[in-house]
């Protein structure tokens, strides 16, 4: 797909062009245009008994329902790292076969997140067998998501009460989720029972049983859990400290209690548990149901090892019956409410698409606004149950926190493991863009803490040229490379423990008495982090170290300037080639093409802002004070020196 055929971008022409120097010239439009209204949110799912449309020989529910499920996963639209995952947890590991030698990684300034494959056009050459080969890889591909021969567990949050409808709703989405190999384990929580009710215990039995009888409506078996066999309290040997920064769970559980999990999954049920747990006299008492779902998270995990399942041999035989080879530990938790995501300052109290647990909990309830409890009163407990759980499920993991009106979003994650919009995307974009509702869900991943280093003394530069030569595949002229960073560095952002970093030069403009240009010199993350969210997690602290800084939205507290100052353009290169570039296209203001390299960069957003507001219409050319700067950062960023040997 051509960049320029985006709908956010239009094709300019310089009015002076150069003989030595002919770009096309593009910018996003959308970043100098009001943004358009919001739309309101989206109604329940539909329920498919009010549609006519079926297949012959198929009843009218049954028939919708396939269809149904088949265009939640079309809708996904999964990448190919996207599908290798959900292959390696749920499909038959296909045989080896000999690999050809990887190409050489062109000049690669940012390892790619999601590598799409081309197509073939009508007008190219008819397929050859390489081509067929392709497509029945493609159709072993799908067959394999329809058809997963392993399962893993998820936790899921049921936070009602819910109407029937939307019921029915949650739990076709319950269904195509174990269609796809993901078991839940549901908790219920009444929100609206207060606790102490003379009733409590009869309504919240009947609102289990209604959830099971949900479940079975929509062609799935169920079974309710109504005896209590979580223990109330710490569990023993622990103590008042946190673990990875999250609070310890007010109860817990031992391997063996978990035998009626166990025997629900085992039937091929979907064990379904009301908010009852054992006091110090063993008597059952109804708790919040984040105590339950938080010892589970830690249970499940804990009962797996001694399974010796965290790591199971994988299914070889396609034909083997592996329903009773559960693993226990959790793959997703999944908090299902009437509310939705956790909302952000930065999207007008619309939800966060995806969290940093690590490094950003605790702004995020700083900055929590109390207007909000009134619509989302159980945002920030929720948020806290989450980085509770992934604290004790494995780093790939995650947590979704989604409202009824969106139960398609949980197949999309579970295929995919990425937000519904990336949040390293251009705000203008993301303002304006139609996926982004008030029941837009929340995805949360354990991360990683994100520092920022302005003193090159501060830099371990071994973890550096390890994370460099890792994720570009070449050797690092190491004595020279730093020769050059002692006299331009500006910032490096790092993630985690070096498993990602950007690192921003201040390039001089020789001649000139115009301010340094800022460069996006490396922005490297390890291969094995790509597509956990690092990716987002370090582009976004960059725009708030650069280009974005000056708004509120950029304050954050990993060290850096906390979005105080003026907004600089970044600007970096890509080699033409570079598989890569889609993903530069959809975060650059713009770019211009130099022979075999681009050149991509961002403008300042809090200038861009001040001059839309002082012009008349609409900023839909190049502006006085755009004048120059392309041929300017062309004449600079050619000149830099080469990094690798």
């Amino acid at each position: 797909m051509s960049f320029l055929s985006h709908p956010s971008f239009r094709l300019l022409s310089p009015p002076h062009r150069k003989a030595s120097f002919r770009a096309l010239y593009a910018t996003i439009r959308s970043l100098r245009q009001p943004h358009p209204s919001s739309p309101p949110p989206e109604a329940d799912e539909f329920d498919p008994s009010e549609s006519a449309s079926r297949t012959p020989f198929q009843s009218p529910h049954r028939s919708l329902l396939t269809q149904d499920f088949i265009l939640s996963i079309l809708r996904a639209n999964p990448s190919l790292r996207d599908t290798k995952s959900y292959l390696d947890s749920f499909g038959i590991p296909q045989p080896h076969r000999h690999k050809k030698p990887a190409l050489p990684p062109s000049f690669l300034d940012i390892p790619s997140p999601a590598l799409r494959q081309h197509r073939h056009t009508a007008d190219q050459a008819p397929p050859t067998q390489k081509h067929l080969d392709s497509d029945t890889k493609t159709s072993h591909v799908i067959s394999s998501i329809l058809n997963p021969v392993y399962c893993r567990t998820a936790l899921v949050k049921l936070q009602g009460p819910f109407s029937d409808r939307q019921l029915d709703s949650i739990s076709r989405g319950m269904v195509y989720l174990e269609k796809l190999g993901l078991v839940s384990v549901i908790v219920i929580e009444h929100d609206k029972l207060p606790r102490g009710d003379d009733r409590e215990r009869a309504v919240v039995a009947e609102e289990t049983n209604r959830v099971v009888a949900a479940l079975e409506i929509q062609g799935a078996k169920a079974r309710p859990v109504l005896g209590a066999f979580v223990r109330l309290g710490p569990k023993p040997g622990d103590t008042d400290t946190y673990t990875s920064g999250a609070t310890l769970p007010e109860a817990h559980v031992f391997p063996e209690d978990l035998a009626p999990i166990r025997s629900a999954l085992r039937a091929g049920e979907i064990p379904v548990i009301p908010p009852f747990a054992l006091d110090s006299f063993c008597r059952s008492t109804r708790v919040n149901a984040d105590d339950i779902v938080a010892a589970l998270a830690r249970g499940m995990v804990e009962a797996a090892e001694l399974d010796g399942k965290s790591h199971p041999p994988k299914p070889s035989d396609p034909h083997a019956d592996y329903s009773e080879n559960i693993n226990l530990t959790p793959m997703r938790l999944m908090i299902i409410n009437r509310e939705g995501g956790v909302p952000s300052y930065a999207r007008s109290g619309y939800p966060h698409l995806l969290i940093n647990l690590t490094s950003e909990s605790d702004h995020i309830r700083d900055t929590f606004d109390p207007s909000w409890l009134a619509d989302r009163p159980t945002a920030l407990s929720n948020l806290a149950l989450a980085r509770t759980c992934l604290s004790y499920m494995p780093p790939s993991s995650s947590a979704i926190m989604v409202s009824h009106r969106s139960p398609s979003s949980l197949i999309a994650n579970l295929i995919t493991n990425k937000p519904a919009v990336s949040s390293s995307l251009p705000h203008a974009l993301l303002q304006g863009n139609r996926k982004l509702t008030p029941d837009t869900p929340t995805l949360l991943r354990r991360g990683q803490p994100i520092q920022v280093i302005r003193d090159l003394a501060n830099v371990d530069r071994h973890k550096l040229d390890y994370l460099l030569q890792t994720s570009f595949q070449r050797t690092l002229d190491i004595d020279a490379y730093y020769k050059r960073l002692e006299t331009c560095l500006d910032f490096v952002v790092v993630a985690g423990d070096y498993v990602g970093a950007a690192i921003v030069t201040n390039e001089l403009v020789p001649s000139s008495s115009s301010p340094p240009i800022s460069y996006l010199d490396k922005f490297a993350v390890l291969p094995s982090h790509q597509g956990d969210g690092t990716v987002d997690f370090l582009w976004v602290a960059l725009h708030d170290e650069s280009y974005g800084l000056g708004h509120p939205f950029s304050i954050n507290p990993n060290g850096g300037k906390e979005g105080k100052g003026e907004g600089r353009d970044l600007v970096w290169r890509s080699r033409s080639n570079n598989p890569v570039n889609k993903w530069y296209f959809e975060r650059s203001t713009g770019h211009i093409r130099m022979g075999s390299w681009v050149l991509f960069w961002c403008d300042a957003e809090k200038r861009l802002r001040l001059e839309e507001t002082r012009s008349d219409s609409p900023l839909s050319h190049i502006e006085d004070w755009e004048s120059g700067r392309l041929q300017r950062w062309a004449e600079v960023v050619t000149k830099i020196p080469p990094t690798w040997k």
